[in-house]
């Protein structure tokens, strides 16, 4: 795909209309489309039949622990922090059948579970979850083993990305370079602009194929004021971050810090429930499980999502590796924002706050980090100093 950015003589205007119509247009040319939608109380991501579907005049309330929807006066479909669940839920999805296995006539007969995924149109891509995506992508199929799931679903999929400019009080992708201005990587991308000039969208493609849907959409050249109104927009945004990263290079901050007394407060506090791991848009460990029927006759193997704040994720002989809370957290923790590197080459976490959100007891990515990073600076005790 090329993602480079196209030249703002390219870059066209639509109403309401228009987003209707982009709807249209990809179940017209096959996508299954998923986008967000107002369901039991919160916006969630789900498949759309209508651009109707689309949350409209809805916002959110955000803090740590905590998630509300409120109205808006404006009408903005897009103007919502993340919500509960990450493309993710469809790229690498929760529960995955490999294979099944049927006794034919005293015969194992083995059948794999390679049916064609939908092709998915991707609607409303947060900056910060289109760097998810990426970042996922290296995960999956960056190195020499590729996982055909995932590989078989992301090929095909189209990334519509909607420029953030109402950011939460628990968002942070300043701090981690992945918001709220778009980045490379998206077949479109628009800004809301919903103001007294009226509602209305600045699109511009960033692949060919963004190009032909973009040409088939009731949509006029962009003026001036709408450029200039959805740029100040997402500036606005930048400037009114709810969270901070300390200013420090995390992945050393994170291999400093692992005797820090910081890590026995926050296990005291946490109930391991892997809550954040589960929201997470880049969090990628999975277990498999087999299953039979009664009659021994069919079984299935299942892959499923797993989190390293269960107890058993790290089983080996003889018991757990990472036994108490304090050394799961410290593991989620600094492999998110340090060892990542080591192995990807980038940061793991993308600043979209989930994790301070869904936290049931509101533990704080972002004070954590702060907290080690005070730490270090205070200095950690000499041994006199730490003698009783």
């Amino acid at each position: 795909m090329d993602s480079s950015p196209p030249a703002e003589s390219d870059s066209q205007v639509m109403g309401k209309d228009g987003m209707a119509a982009l709807v249209d247009v990809l179940l017209r040319r096959g996508f299954t489309v998923v986008g967000p939608t107002v369901r039991d109380g919160a916006i969630v991501l789900a498949e759309l039949c209508s651009a109707d579907e689309l949350p409209y005049g809805w916002g959110v309330e955000l803090e740590a622990g905590r998630y509300r929807l409120r109205e808006r006066v404006d009408g903005a479909a897009f103007a919502n922090a993340a919500g509960p669940q990450s493309w993710k839920s469809f790229l690498h999805p929760p529960r995955v059948r490999e294979w099944s296995a049927d006794r034919v006539k005293g015969e194992l007969v083995l059948t794999a579970d390679d049916a064609a995924p939908p092709r998915y149109a991707f609607l409303g891509v947060r900056p910060c979850d289109l760097r998810a995506i990426a970042i996922q992508d290296q995960v999956m199929t960056g190195g020499l083993y590729h996982d055909p799931v995932y590989e078989g679903r992301r090929s095909g999929a189209l990334l519509i990305v909607v420029e953030c400019t109402e950011p939460g009080a628990t968002c942070f992708c300043v701090s981690m370079g992945t918001g709220p201005a778009s980045g490379p990587g998206y077949d479109l991308v628009m800004t809301e602009v919903a103001d007294e000039d009226g509602h209305r969208f600045w699109v511009r493609s960033g692949s060919r194929e963004g190009a032909e849907i973009l040409a088939e959409l009731p949509a006029r050249s962009a003026d001036q004021e709408t450029r200039e109104a959805a740029r100040a927009g997402v500036t606005a945004a930048a400037d009114r971050m709810g969270r901070i990263m300390p200013e420090a290079d995390l992945r050393e901050l994170m291999a400093g810090t692992l005797d820090a007394p910081r890590w026995d407060d926050v296990a005291g506090r946490c109930l391991t429930c892997g809550n954040c791991t589960m929201v997470c848009p880049t969090c990628f460990c999975t277990t498999t499980e087999d299953v039979t029927d009664l009659t021994g006759d069919h079984a299935e193997r299942w892959r499923l999502w797993d989190s390293c704040f269960d107890l058993d994720f790290s089983h080996l002989h003889g018991g757990p590796v990472r036994a108490s809370s304090r050394s799961r957290y410290r593991q989620w923790m600094t492999h998110k924002l340090g060892t990542w590197y080591d192995q990807f080459g980038s940061s793991g976490c993308v600043g979209c706050g989930r994790c301070i959100v869904w936290c049931p007891v509101g533990i704080d990515i972002t004070e954590e980090a702060a907290a080690l990073h005070d730490w270090t600076r205070s200095g950690p005790p000499t041994p006199h100093e730490a003698a009783p």
